[in-house]
């Protein structure tokens, strides 16, 4: 199954190199590419792609505005992933919240950024340990306390639930979550499937953030 994307940048050559960067790659096809944030948006929303790969800083509307208005609109299913640098980590918690499953930086390669098209494609877009770490930092920096109303969502999880919920916070994918708790990858993606289902989110990048915003998980705590 080929996976369409559109890539959204302001800059002509970065939306040149990832476009030949993607096409080369086996089961990827560049849908089209976007100069600014309304232009995304429109792309998505006519061209209908798997994947927008969306840069943050943008002149009209920014990145964190364009993924909030695609993953906002339910007749789309369009997954987002955004571009960044080093310098922006500030805007990872924003544009994560705005619904993107995921970050990368601007200098992946081409295979990175691949595999990273392909994981969000595949609706199992996760948290690698260092883009938790800024989550915490952002979280952090923000003052954040944990809202009442997502707490009393928390409380719909059974036991292990809010286990699973824990682990996929701090990073682990479906696989290290099943030796972390000795069970079948299988038992822990239905886990993930209900967890989601029950706190009403689109992926488990978003989960990630809920157990911050919800102080199930605190700046500084790490797992065993």
């Amino acid at each position: 199954m080929t996976i369409r994307v559109v890539i959204a940048d302001d800059q002509a050559m970065i939306r040149e190199g990832f476009s030949v960067l993607l096409a080369a790659q086996p089961g990827i096809e560049v849908a089209g590419v976007a100069a600014d944030g309304l232009e995304a948006v429109a792309m998505a929303a006519e061209l209908r792609p798997d994947v927008v790969v969306m840069d943050i800083r943008m002149p009209g509307l920014n990145g964190i505005e364009a993924t909030r208005r695609i993953t906002a609109d339910p007749a789309l299913d369009v997954k987002v992933l955004v571009l960044t640098t080093f310098d922006l980590d500030e805007y990872v918690y924003d544009a994560l919240r705005a619904g993107a499953c995921g970050f990368l930086l601007k200098d992946a390669s081409g295979v990175q950024l691949a595999e990273a098209v392909r994981v969000v494609a595949a609706g199992d877009a996760l948290l690698a340990p260092n883009v938790t770490r800024r989550l915490i930092e952002e979280f952090s920096r923000l003052g954040g306390s944990p809202r009442p109303p997502a707490r009393i969502r928390l409380e719909g999880l059974t036991e292990r639930e809010t286990e699973v919920l824990t682990l996929i916070a701090h990073g682990l994918s479906n696989a290290e979550i099943a030796r972390r708790l000795v069970v079948a990858e299988q038992t822990v993606k239905t886990h993930v499937g209900r967890i989601l289902g029950k706190l009403h989110l689109r992926d488990r990048t978003q989960a990630a953030v809920f157990a911050y915003e919800t102080g199930l998980v605190s700046p500084g705590h790490t797992t065993a």
